[in-house]
């Protein structure tokens, strides 16, 4: 490996800086000079030059160019690739159901405007030469798709190759089209006009405002957009497919509810959903026409409708039409209205009636990204800037149903409001601490909290970003961890593993490029500078090329365990994956240094909106301020905690790294040899694979398996595993007395007892309370039979001996 290597290297340069002189010197001499010495290694965030780091960034910029360079030469201008036949993948029209594939493809050449924010990204790069090619690509890509869809304008320039806007009959996802198109669209627009940054690009001041600007009607003759080398004149193209995407998606949202169909037909609307008010309204002559064969499905999820405001309010600022904004908000606050009475959301929920499908609550697949909005709609907001609205004439507007927002709900404070009480209701119900081995979240029940399942997905690997982010940098580092050593056991994440049992839940063991561990590791690394995470990212980076590269771009992983291959690269590999691994190394891209509301859309395109959209307007119901008080806090993020004495890395030297490998098995997977990688006979001669990827770690006594023997301290210690107190109370079988009754009987507050006969009462001791001053944990029931219970439910008994 070449971070082994390159710590003896600087292990032997070390000792060359010591002069041959010194040895004339006192002792005390030798002992300045090797702490002196050591001292600055470790504040160069040791075991990670800045060259190594170059390096990185440049292999990471290289694995973004073999999957892009191979879409646009083998799929372009279809939606995605197959790496490993080489060809497009395009929607399954023989068979609708088929929705992994139905709702993400729309026949948009998805892979391409989900690929645009990167490539902007990129170009902040200096390449050799005169010209800047990384920008070159980005303007090309933008030009490529104009070809192939129009300029967005109603004229002859409006028609492109392939149609007119996305007048497209394709039935897709409304999540997936938001997060993906109108978020790529509308980074790459925010790119294009300079209000986000690309090194060395600085349009000139006219033909930025004059592609900024909606509304060019009162534009003089002599104005223009932005000229770019290769001949097109940018003039807001980008904004103006995002409005008709947009449009295209408003029909979801006529419901009662507020909460929007989780699907719609990009040309034809919703006619699929015979109740909306779209298809049934008496007074205007549409009658209930009967259910007409199969039914559609009407089940969204949390993350699915209520993870739409950023790139929504986004498209309403720039174009003046607040339709967005508020039907998108309105659907996060049909969802949140309706949490339980304990404040947790459920994965599942009707569009139609408003009613949860299931009782399972989490941080992962179909929530993970409410909580996201709920802060980054928080930043985003936090300008307050809003243009001078006017809706269009004879548009679609599903408003018309129901009050105007309220003013909380439309203000950055309420959003504040929800992210806090969304995290302390998860942190209470179905966070686990240390005494459960190592900190780590489960899956419980939305209505009491109890424990319904021990997996975790690979989804749910977002959270320690977004605490980060939050400002809570323990827990995330906590819940990072365990993750890290999932990682490291399978060198990639699998899409569920079971907590209990050590193994893949349920046979979901594929990674399909996943980025959220990756993008909890960016930003855990921006907060703290703690380069254990850098260490983190080459782990990733070296696994991913090891196993996923193919001749014509990158696979996903159909099973971690065996590395077989899926034939598809997703569009969110080149917009999250790579990214965030190059931003990550990159330390001084413009990206990171920018002070200011912008935010990463849940597909990581970067949001923001530009100062110059309009005037402030107060919103506010109550100030940030007041939402912070009420949290004990003043929204300051709290400082990266400092390194150990002598220690570069604190999370290297913490005393729960072996718990976090115990709880993911790690020290019980066997030592293996090095294994040569089927991709070694391209590595001579291709960019993206170098000779020190085509190698498997050789052991798991540390992780990440590429950290330095250096990060480690030689007397290091792992802190005692904590077992959390618990015991059985059982209660012997007693004859029935009496009208045979239901032992167990769940009521609204809890369980009802009928009889003790037979009775087993787990107990463990998980309650926090107050004691002689202090704090201590108190025990309660967690179990009554095979019966779980939550945090709050309370235990009755009515009948005691059955009678």
């Amino acid at each position: 490996m070449v971070l082994k290597w390159a710590g003896k290297d600087r292990k032997r340069m070390r000792r060359r800086a010591i002069p041959k002189c010194a040895h004339h010197h006192p002792s005390w001499v030798f002992a300045w000079l090797w702490i002196l010495t050591l001292a600055a290694c470790l504040d160069a965030a040791q075991c990670m030059t800045q060259r190594e780091k170059t390096d990185l960034k440049n292999e990471a910029e290289d694995l973004f160019y073999h999957g892009y360079n191979s879409y646009m030469k083998y799929a372009f201008p279809e939606d995605e690739l197959r790496p490993v036949s080489c060809t497009p993948l395009t929607r399954d029209r023989a068979n609708p159901a088929h929705i992994e594939v139905n709702d993400v493809l729309g026949n948009y050449s998805l892979t391409l405007v989900d690929s645009l924010s990167t490539l902007a990204i990129l170009a902040s790069e200096p390449s050799s030469g005169r010209t800047n090619r990384h920008l070159e690509a980005f303007q090309n890509g933008v030009q490529e798709l104009v070809i192939q869809y129009g300029d967005g304008t109603d004229g002859p320039a409006g028609q492109g190759l392939r149609e007119r806007g996305f007048n497209l009959d394709s039935k897709v996802q409304v999540f997936e089209t938001v997060i993906r198109g109108l978020g790529g669209l509308l980074s790459a627009h925010l790119f294009a006009v300079g209000d986000l940054p690309i090194r060395g690009y600085n349009p000139p001041s006219g033909g930025a405002i004059f592609a900024r600007k909606w509304d060019k009607s009162s534009a003089e003759s002599h104005e223009s957009g932005i000229k770019w080398p290769n001949g097109m004149i940018y003039d807001g193209q980008l904004l103006r497919l995002a409005y008709d995407l947009g449009n295209r998606l408003i029909p979801a949202f006529y419901t009662s509810t507020g909460i929007p169909y989780p699907r719609v037909n990009l040309r034809d609307g919703v006619p699929f959903y015979e109740k909306s008010p779209l298809n049934f309204d008496p007074e205007a002559g549409q009658c209930d026409a009967g259910q007409q064969g199969t039914p559609e499905v009407t089940e969204t999820c949390s993350a699915g409708a209520g993870s739409l405001v950023l790139e929504m309010t986004v498209l309403s600022r720039l174009t003046a039409d607040d339709r967005f904004e508020e039907l998108a908000k309105r659907a996060f606050w049909a969802i949140w209205n309706r949490r339980s009475a304990i404040g947790l959301i459920g994965t599942g929920i009707d569009a139609e009636n408003g009613n949860w499908v299931g009782s399972y609550s989490g941080i992962g697949a179909g929530i993970d990204s409410f909580f996201e909005y709920a802060f980054k709609s928080y930043i985003l907001l936090s300008n307050n800037v809003h243009p001078e609205y006017r809706v269009p004439k004879h548009a679609k507007d599903p408003r018309e149903l129901f009050p105007a927002l309220a003013a909380e709900e439309a203000s950055p404070a309420g959003f504040l409001r929800v992210w806090s009480e969304a995290h302390s209701a998860l942190k209470r119900h179905l966070y686990r601490g240390k005494t459960y081995q190592h900190p780590h979240y489960i899956q419980g029940d939305l209505h009491t909290g109890a424990t319904r399942a021990y997996w975790i997905d690979s989804l749910s690997s977002f959270y320690p970003g977004l605490l980060t982010l939050a400002g809570e940098i323990d827990e995330a580092i906590e819940i990072q961890l365990l993750t890290t050593a999932l990682w490291t056991r399978f060198s990639a994440l699998p899409e569920r593993w079971n907590l209990g049992t050590g193994s893949i839940e349920g046979g979901l063991g594929w990674w399909g490029g996943r980025p959220e561990f990756i993008e909890s590791n960016y930003y855990l690394y921006q907060a703290t500078r703690d380069p254990w995470y850098l260490h983190v990212a080459e782990m990733a980076l070296r696994d991913i090329k090891r196993r996923c590269w193919t001749r014509c771009g990158w696979a996903g992983i159909q099973d971690v365990r065996t590395g077989e291959l899926s034939d598809r690269m997703e569009s969110f590999f080149l917009s999250e994956t790579a990214k965030y691994l190059f931003l990550l190394f990159d330390e001084s891209h413009p990206l990171n240094q920018l002070d200011g509301p912008f935010v990463f859309n849940t597909e990581g395109h970067p949001l923001i909106i530009p100062p110059n959209v309009g005037t402030r307007r107060q919103l506010r119901a109550t100030s940030e301020g007041d939402v912070l008080k009420q949290q004990g806090g003043f929204g300051v993020c709290p400082r990266a905690p400092p390194s150990l004495p002598f220690s570069a890395s604190i999370t290297a030297a913490r005393d729960d790294v072996f718990h976090a490998a115990v709880l993911a098995r790690l020290h019980l997977m066997p030592s293996r040899g090095s294994t040569d990688s089927f991709v070694g006979e391209y590595a001579v001669d291709h960019p993206s694979i170098s000779l020190q990827d085509i190698r498997s770690p050789s052991n798991y006594t540390y992780f990440p398996w590429t950290l330095p023997p250096e990060l480690v301290s030689h007397n290091a210690t792992s802190a005692p595993l904590l077992s959390r107190p618990s015991f059985d109370i059982s209660f012997p079988a007693l004859p029935n007395m009496g009208t045979p009754v239901a032992p167990l009987q769940r009521v609204k507050e809890g369980i009802l007892i009928n009889h003790i006969g037979g009775l087993r009462l787990g107990m463990v001791q998980d309650v926090p309370i107050l004691m002689n001053g202090g704090s201590g944990e108190a025990y309660r029931i967690n179990l009554v039979n095979n019966l779980a219970l939550g945090k709050d439910e309370k235990t009755r008994t009515l009948h005691v001996f059955g009678m």
